[in-house]
């Protein structure tokens, strides 16, 4: 996978394997097809915090990768103040993943480049995945055309997990780290943070140095200590 011009990285952790679908499983299952295929088109993901919609483009261009796919993800809060050039020479690669286009809508110069990225990669067959937090008819574009590109193909709205599908992809999270998480610490973890998925995930990883440091369990109580900020 080409490396972009900042340290930009994929997590481990984000993998389809370790993303609950509950209820945005065609998406889940659209992003899967495209990896098998390996060209277009692509797709439009929006949802609010927490729904997993990072975590997805980072799924999609880990798994494209391991198959020796050519690759992008360019996550626009990262490499939005670079200018348009960041999304410049990248037309040669099959799935390019561009997150938080919310960020950059409104920059005339930066839409212009992703238009012209978003035609390269039409004319090679390769795929163009983004994702922002409104809907395509929430973002107000300086290039209308841009947008009508956009939502040519496929749009999914990522909804929040409910409490059971929370507990699951907490749990599923938790077996990745190599932890044991029983369905009653994860209910009282989940009423007692916020409720989105990256606020979650930030907390088991806290209560997995916790546990490790005070070589405790996750049971209620040691989560309950944790969350008071009394682990001794």
């Amino acid at each position: 996978m080409r490396q972009i011009p900042l340290a930009v990285k994929l997590k481990d952790s984000a993998t389809f394997g370790t993303y609950c679908a509950g209820p945005n499983g065609l998406a889940v299952a659209y992003l899967k097809s495209l990896v098998e295929r390996g060209i277009g088109p692509g797709c439009w993901l929006w949802g609010g915090a927490g729904c997993g919609k990072s975590h997805l483009l980072q799924a999609l261009c880990g798994a494209a990768a391991e198959r020796d796919r050519p690759i992008a993800y360019l996550p626009m809060t990262q490499i939005g103040p670079m200018g348009p050039g960041a999304l410049e020479g990248w037309s040669d690669q099959e799935i390019v993943a561009v997150d938080d286009i919310d960020t950059m809508v409104g920059d005339a110069d930066l839409e212009g480049a992703l238009f012209r990225l978003y035609n390269d990669l039409a004319e090679r067959s390769g795929a163009l995945v983004v994702a922002s937090d409104a809907p395509p008819s929430g973002l107000d574009f300086t290039l209308p055309d841009l947008r009508s590109r956009l939502v040519a193909g496929a749009v999914f709205h990522l909804v929040a997990l409910d409490e059971a599908d929370a507990i699951e992809a907490l749990q599923c999270r938790a077996d990745y780290r190599g932890l044991e998480l029983p369905d009653d610490t994860a209910r009282f973890l989940l009423r007692r943070v916020p409720r989105d998925m990256g606020s979650l995930c930030d907390w088991l990883d806290r209560l997995d140095l916790a546990s490790l440091a005070a070589k405790r369990r996750l049971t209620v109580p040691f989560v309950r200590d944790v969350l008071a900020g009394d682990t001794d």
